[in-house]
């Protein structure tokens, strides 16, 4: 094998530290979750419907899985403009699913469901805000590209950056596809 071959073989370094974070970010809702299973068989766990608004803030997450996506795309023909409003719409849709959960969580305090009561209730908080605070992260990284894509003076048109930003972003939406398929099926 070549020196050029081994060398194409390798996985970027920003690469492999995102494949390290996003195994450690999985092994703690593995964490959260696994206690959600052991704490839901005591006595006082109580039920409670999930909030309607987290199935719409599915659906935003899921479409801005598709517009970065498209940022991809487009930063590999070079189409910087449009790149530029492919990542500005993804951050604004994480911002819109962050939003969208809050909601739920006021909806649920309307029910009298707070953090300081039953842990069923808890568990859903604190899940469910670790990864708004994991959205919210992607949606900085986004906002450093998104100003970056405005420099005059680049000479390297590298797409590990989106393409770095793009897995973590799925990442977080599949990520939030399991967790509320785990709290409705795990009540």
């Amino acid at each position: 094998m070549s020196v050029m071959s081994a060398q194409r073989n390798k996985i970027h370094p920003h690469k492999y530290s995102l494949w390290i974070a996003m195994g450690s970010i999985t092994m703690m809702f593995i964490g959260f979750t696994s206690a959600y299973i052991v704490k839901r068989a005591q006595a006082n766990w109580k039920v409670f419907e999930l909030p309607k608004i987290f199935w719409v803030s599915t659906a935003v997450i899921l479409l801005s899985s598709v517009t970065i996506q498209l940022a991809v795309k487009v930063f590999k023909q070079r189409q910087m403009g449009r790149y530029r409003q492919l990542i500005t719409l993804t951050a604004a849709l994480g911002v819109v699913f962050a939003a969208l959960q809050l909601w739920g969580f006021s909806d649920m305090a309307a029910h009298g469901l707070t953090l300081a009561g039953p842990a069923s209730v808890s568990f859903i908080y604190v899940i469910v805000a670790m990864h708004i605070l994991h959205v919210l992260g992607g949606v900085v990284a986004l906002l450093v590209m998104f100003f970056r894509a405005y420099r005059t003076n680049v000479k390297v048109y590298s797409p590990v950056g989106i393409e770095v930003a793009a897995t973590y972003w799925h990442f977080v939406d599949a990520l939030w596809i399991y967790l509320l398929i785990f709290l409705s099926v795990a009540r």
